[in-house]
């Protein structure tokens, strides 16, 4: 399909954001465009050959767009309870000509289990809804507040669905905020979800850690390991290398290349 912003695929008021790997995604800023976090937590992500993957709350769909790009993971679902977010999400699917690897579904997070059975996906990734309830400021615009705030789903409601849909022995992969950890511990550990890998993202060298990238195993025995921080800034509009390396499609797959799981996993 010619990459072609004009096309059938794109509606008034959208625009086609060029990924810098040879994929698209189609977003509307006056609803809502994905962040910094979806892509550090598709890279954070460890997605090993031929297993499946469920993104809830994907948006516009960003993170299985990413995830196609760096890993070999046989296919990628979905799961989006707004309507126009899920068909922009769809038609950047169709843009990028990847109907055989994605699929996205209109529903909802707390239906995931019925939606798609118990034990169905090998990892499960989300970037939820952060802020609690009416805690923060409200956009006026819906869409961003169901984005960016607990109006439909709270983190129990994700953490359980993830459970819920993930194998045995499944991870769990989610970005959030630091303030929330605690909690966000003590609801995993609740629903059998045990962290494994966790890592702080910095916007600049001397401030406080703005999010984290949380790595759980369902039913795994507790160890955690706590990775070295990742610094967004080194200057005012200068990312750090790492973050330009995170951006690079040739660092992607985690992988070796003959399709060995990563150490990390191979030891957890």
């Amino acid at each position: 399909m010619e990459k072609n912003p004009q096309n059938d695929l794109v509606y008034p008021g959208e625009r086609v954001d060029d990924l810098q790997n040879g994929l698209y995604v189609i977003q509307n800023p006056e609803k809502f465009c994905f962040g910094m976090d979806a892509v550090l937590l598709s890279g954070f992500a460890d997605i090993r050959q031929n297993e499946k993957v469920l993104d809830m709350g994907t948006g516009t769909g960003i993170i299985p767009i990413l995830l196609e790009a760096k890993t070999e993971a046989s296919h990628l679902t979905g799961l989006e309870i707004q309507e126009k977010s899920a068909d922009m999400a769809r038609r950047s699917v169709r843009y990028n000509d990847l109907e055989d690897k994605i699929s996205i579904v209109t529903g909802d997070i707390k239906e995931a289990g019925s939606l798609f059975g118990a034990a169905s996906f090998d990892v499960v990734t989300s970037n939820p809804p952060y802020m609690i309830g009416g805690h923060g400021l409200q956009n006026p615009s819906m869409p961003k507040t169901i984005a960016r705030h607990e109006v439909l789903c709270d983190l129990e409601d994700v953490v359980r669905a993830a459970s819920t849909v993930l194998v045995p022995g499944g991870y769990f992969y989610m970005v959030h905020r630091p303030f929330r950890l605690a909690e966000i511990i003590t609801v995993m550990t609740k629903y059998q979800l045990e962290p494994k890998r966790m890592r702080f993202v910095y916007p600049y060298v001397d401030k406080e850690p703005n999010m984290v990238l949380i790595e759980a195993k369902k039913g795994a025995n507790s160890r955690v390991t706590v990775e070295k921080p990742l610094i967004v800034y080194k200057a005012v509009g200068e990312y750090t290398d790492e973050i330009y390396d995170i951006y690079k499609p040739e660092v992607y797959d985690k992988r070796n290349h003959d399709g060995q799981e990563s150490s990390e996993k191979q030891k957890l």
